[in-house]
């Protein structure tokens, strides 16, 4: 996908310059535990970046490199091709959003905002006029004169992200800036964060392990695994195709039913599918399915069963356990599913399109 940065508006809340960023063979080891083993990653001008994965699997170490907190072992960081690996956090010209906030407590909203451009020694008319059109910009133009305590873990976040964009960097910087707050507010916030990164055409890195958060809010999302990328790609390739198995199971829900694979063909549940990708070198395997594409019907002479059933409004997502134990997830529309049970006898059949194999699990 190719990503257009929109054109920065003019004014103190704008940008200069949409940034490329470059990380290029990062190493990076604590001990015996190797948090980054040799990443390898662009993000384009302009574009949101979402870094996904589970604890531990480095990309929290990668932001840090990139906001000067953190040094590699070996390899670079570059910004618009300059070599930022040796400069001073306070000189890579990046905004950061904590999950914590780490709003100052005596500080009020605007003074909070206004706070970076004091020790720049920007003059007090100038930096009270650019807080104020920040605050304006996350919808807190109200709220200027409250502090921290008077305001709710949404709010606080807002401020936060206004004080990262008051200074204009090149590359904002968000550290799952969404996860101590509530469901729905998360949702809330995370559609105003995209506005506010789309309206002003900022280069930025998001990192999340939240998989529903990746998808809805960024351009591209690389999912780490181990210290490597698995995968990067919008996040609709992600979901549909996604490279190899770890990704697969990691974003959105995946079943492993048995195969038999041969050549570039694999039976399962009874019909014959072509391979995406590559395959194991064995004939036994495991065969990728989402639920989405399991069709379900009732059959009194089917060797399948239903075990479970879960209501998710639109859909109706069926646990059901196949003749040799193993149990698959299927999602079917909330109106046919109300012919099933559970206990009811059926047969499950996939939809006949490419699917990911991987080698047999034991069980």
């Amino acid at each position: 996908m190719t990503v257009t940065a929109s054109r920065p508006k003019a004014g103190p809340a704008a940008t200069d310059s949409a940034a490329t960023v470059e990380f290029r063979g990062l190493r990076r080891a604590f001990g015996a535990t190797v948090a980054l083993d040799g990443l390898d990653l662009t993000v384009r001008p302009g574009e949101l970046l979402a870094l996904l994965g589970p604890s531990g699997c480095g990309k929290t170490t990668a932001l840090r490199m990139l906001a000067g907190f953190e040094r590699p072992d070996s390899g670079e960081i570059l910004v618009d091709g300059e070599d930022v690996t040796g400069v001073p956090a306070h000189r890579r010209d990046a905004g950061m959003v904590f999950q914590s906030y780490s709003l100052f407590p005596h500080l009020s909203a605007l003074d909070n905002v206004a706070f970076g451009l004091r020790m720049r020694k920007v003059r007090t008319a100038e930096r009270r006029a650019r807080a104020t059109e920040l605050l304006d910009l996350v919808g807190l133009g109200d709220q200027a004169g409250r502090y921290p305590h008077q305001l709710s873990g949404g709010q606080q976040q807002r401020v936060a992200l206004a004080r990262a964009l008051a200074l204009r960097p090149r590359v904002l910087l968000l550290d799952e800036p969404l996860s101590a707050l509530d469901a729905k507010v998360r949702l809330t916030l995370r559609e105003e964060i995209r506005r506010i990164q789309r309206e002003l055409g900022i280069t930025t890195l998001f990192v999340t392990h939240d998989q529903e958060e990746a998808l809805s809010m960024a351009d591209r999302v690389a999912v780490m695994h181990g210290g490597r990328l698995e995968q990067i790609a919008p996040p609709a390739e992600l979901y549909g195709r996604p490279a190899t198995a770890f990704v697969a199971e990691f974003v959105g829900t995946m079943s492993r039913i048995p195969g038999d694979l041969d050549g570039s063909t694999v039976e399962v549940l009874g019909r014959r599918l072509p391979v995406d990708g590559d395959a194991p070198a064995t004939a036994e395997v495991d065969v990728l399915v989402r639920p989405e594409d399991l069709r379900v019907a009732a059959d009194a002479s089917g060797t399948a069963r239903v075990t479970a059933a879960s209501f998710l409004g639109a859909v109706v997502r069926l646990t059901v356990r196949l003749a040799d134990g193993t149990e698959a997830k299927a999602d079917l529309p909330a109106h046919e599913a109300r012919a099933l049970a559970v206990g009811d006898a059926v047969t499950v059949t996939p939809r006949e399109q490419p699917v990911l194999v991987a080698e047999r699990a034991a069980r």
